[in-house]
């Protein structure tokens, strides 16, 4: 896979594969199908392949179709937009001639004996109106919507270009990048195993993929990066090599930095500091979005987020790429810092900008803080500050709606339906505006006190008149708009109920439950403290389909007993084994080496 550490460009590098690949025995790799298309993955670890990412495959296949059918209705919409305007346009110019032009004309038609005979339109046949510049209406401003140029930037085996090709309805090109020069004759080799379509689609290119991008700015609709690691040294170019509302796939692997075990390299990385929170995972998210929103707007451009995921060890983010210097304006009003307090685990947004509205014109200003006191106003505790994250909606729920309903009416084209559709149904119920969310069992935590069912804590909220949702980065999330001050008093009332042992006057829970509730709790069961998915009992998070299903080690690596947290023990047994038998014997090969000493030896 590319990696970002090696040397960038060089002409040996730069160059497409040629047709021809070199020849192989099909006895020394093992065939690999997923979906449609066919690998093929030698028994060394050369190529780097996860059967754990199919997940992220099938959900990227799945809105790449939505992509496509939306793209194609934003595109007939445009149309019909500029022939209404041209004919409104056509109806205002005067085309009415003089009365003396207009007799001098039939004066002369009727000297020729022309006029006599009047030729009718039919009135089936179109008549297409001409301006006064000679141009079609209908066919002004008309482009025909080509089919999607598609780049994968760290191809590897080609696994994920090739199930593009096979399996997307109505995509165009599918360009494959790599600077290994294995994963590249890998991806060739693989591109010729799956036949006709495969060759007519895919192309492999041996290239480093910032370069490519670089050079090639805004000629792909869809840009997709799936690095091994972060993809913080990618983004730079991949927002400048998407076409005006194009889309951008961008994974990130590395969930320690993000999640906040190594805050400051974060920071270095996303321009961004992460908290050790619950809700870490989706705070991920955001400053994956953040990040790449600072990218856009440095070329005028910025982002809509329309699916954004937490799946199995990584996140995924699809992004919208527009090009738009006075919308890219209102990014501070998308961005916000997080006052996370070290006792209790309340946090507070912090908006990074504002917007002023004076007569007709609207103008962005910082924004109003501190959101908060010096000290927690629920525990007296001091607040950790993180950010700046992505607080805009980071799904379209339009679009997830789409991508589900196509999900479900393909069902047998797709390897993993029951992971993707249970992540979708579950992000279609999510409140769509409100960033992060609440962990039921870290606030009995702070208290010390029994865990109320979901249900009976939905219903209070609900009851108390606010909103509350799961969430699909955790099963014991919610998300909810109903300020921390509530949340505190409905688990006051709870305890009340519920009485809890005597706890250090100075510990957070004894200072939150000193206070008395100014919010009297109503724990009377809600009709909508069950979602829809609940209610028909729909599966939303499922375990893992097998052990060991996560990260696995990097291509080039040997494959050695200490990778067996990784792989399995029967896995590491199975690949050491094979590589046994595939190597020679130490024997053989010193025998060999000695002899070709003595041939090259000259003799005296």
């Amino acid at each position: 896979m590319a990696g970002s550490d090696e040397k960038i460009g060089g002409e040996d590098k730069h160059h497409k594969v040629a047709a021809e690949v070199a020849p192989f025995d099909l006895n020394d790799f093992t065939v690999i199908k997923e979906g449609e298309a066919e690998i093929l993955m030698h028994v060394k670890n050369q190529v780097f392949y996860n059967k754990a990412q199919v997940n992220n495959r099938d959900m990227s296949i799945a809105v790449l179709r939505t992509f496509i059918s939306k793209r194609k209705q934003e595109h007939e919409a445009m149309l019909s937009k500029k022939i209404k305007k041209s004919w409104s346009k056509a109806t205002l110019e005067p085309t009415v001639e003089t009365e003396t032009e207009a007799d001098s004309v039939m004066s002369d038609e009727k000297s020729n004996g022309e006029g006599e005979t009047s030729q009718e339109t039919p009135q089936d046949k179109p008549v297409s109106i001409v301006g006064d510049n000679g141009a079609n209406i209908e066919g002004k401003g008309h482009r025909e919507l080509k089919p999607p140029r598609v780049l994968e930037a760290l191809s590897a085996s080609g696994l994920r270009a090739l199930r593009y090709a096979r399996e997307i309805d109505g995509i165009g090109q599918v360009v494959a990048l790599d600077n290994d020069k294995a994963s590249v004759e890998s991806c060739r080799r693989n591109i010729k195993f799956n036949g006709s379509v495969a060759c007519s689609k895919v192309e492999s290119n041996l290239v480093d993929a910032r370069v490519y991008m670089l050079t090639h700015p805004k000629e792909f609709d869809v840009v997709d990066l799936d690095p091994y690691g972060s993809p913080s040294v990618f983004l730079d170019s991949a927002v400048q090599s998407v076409a005006d509302g194009g889309i951008l796939m961008c994974t990130a692997t590395d969930m320690a930095v993000l999640c906040g075990g190594n805050g400051e390299v974060c920071y270095s990385k996303y321009g961004s500091y992460p908290l050790k929170g619950k809700y870490c995972h989706e705070m991920a998210l955001r400053i994956l979005l953040a990040c790449i929103e600072s990218h856009a707007n440095r070329y005028k451009r910025y982002i809509v987020p329309v699916l954004s995921v937490n799946m199995d060890f990584y996140v995924r983010v699809f992004v919208r790429v527009y090009t738009s210097a006075s919308a890219m304006k209102n990014t501070p009003l998308k961005l916000s810092y997080v006052y996370q307090c070290i006792g209790c685990d309340s946090f507070h947004l912090q908006p990074v900008g504002r917007t002023a509205t004076k007569n007709t014109s609207v103008r962005c200003l910082p924004g109003f803080g501190p959101v908060v006191t010096q000290d927690c106003s629920g525990c007296g505790k001091k607040y950790n500050m993180g950010g700046p994250i992505w607080s805009a909606p980071i799904h379209d729920q339009e679009w997830v709606t789409s991508i589900l309903s196509d999900v479900k009416s393909m069902k047998n084209r797709y390897p993993a339906f029951d992971r993707i559709s249970a992540v979708l149904t579950t992000i279609s119920e999510e409140l769509p505006d409100v960033p992060l969310f609440l962990s039921l069992h870290n606030l009995c935590s702070t208290l010390k006190c029994t865990s109320p069912s979901a249900v009976i804590f939905r219903s209070a909220v609900i009851n108390a008149g606010y909103r509350i949702s799961g969430s699909h980065v955790c099963p014991l999330g919610l998300k909810t708009d109903a300020p921390m001050d509530v949340i505190w008093d409905i688990m006051r009332c709870w305890v009340k109920n519920h009485p809890v042992k005597p706890q250090p006057l100075d510990q957070p829970g004894a200072i939150i439950l000193a206070k008395e509730p100014d919010l009297q709790a109503n724990f009377a069961r809600a009709v909508a403290s069950l979602s829809k998915a609940q209610v028909k009992k729909v599966a939303r998070f499922l375990p893992n389909p097998e052990r060991h299903w996560g990260p696995k080690v990097k291509a080039g690596r040997t494959i050695t007993s200490k990778h067996v947290s990784l792989l399995g023990a029967e896995a590491v047994n199975g690949i050491i084994n094979n590589r046994d038998e595939v190597e020679e014997p130490p024997s053989k090969r010193k025998k060999t080496e000695e002899e070709e000493r003595e041939e090259s030896t000259p003799n005296v």
